[in-house]
């Protein structure tokens, strides 16, 4: 990993790419989602500060385990005069976070349990099968499909 010297107090973007692992594309993602920002040089190349490499940590991380973009930007945000997460901003969002996952992990595992008896079965019936109509939510709304969108049926 190439290293920059402490003087440097600005990144391009190839630096930043080459030093947090991100691929040049993923960080202008990042930039135009709003998560991470660059000043513009006179010659229209971008300049990221320093703290861009823990920002692009803090992103990736999160992402690795299953937090939506919509999310992280929430969380960055929410961080006074948005500065970067500190270890402690991770922790705290980590354990609102956590609640969030179990319950999808909840959810895959259902899922999976269910998957063989589906593929046996071969019905999709939106009537009884767990994949197309989890705990018969559709058929709490009456009966017949309501998987139709309101207003355009003929």
């Amino acid at each position: 990993m190439p290293q920059i010297p402490e003087k440097i107090h600005e990144l391009t973007v190839g630096q930043l790419a080459a030093r947090s692992g991100a691929a040049v594309s993923a960080l202008h993602f990042y930039e135009s989602k709003g998560l991470i920002s660059s000043r513009r040089t006179s010659g229209n190349q971008r300049r990221y500060s320093r703290d861009a490499l823990r920002r692009v940590a803090f992103i990736r991380a999160a992402q690795r385990v299953g937090i939506p973009l919509a999310t992280i930007r929430e969380a960055l945000a929410a961080l006074p005069e948005g500065r970067t997460p500190t270890r402690e901003d991770w922790a705290h969002l980590s354990e609102v976070w956590r609640s969030e996952l179990d319950e999808r992990i909840k959810q895959l595992n259902r899922l999976r349990d269910h998957l063989t008896d589906c593929i046996g079965c071969g019905c999709l019936s939106l009537e009884a099968c767990v994949l197309s109509n989890p705990d018969d939510v559709f058929g709490e709304r009456l009966a017949g499909s309501r998987l139709m969108v309101e207003g355009r049926r003929a």
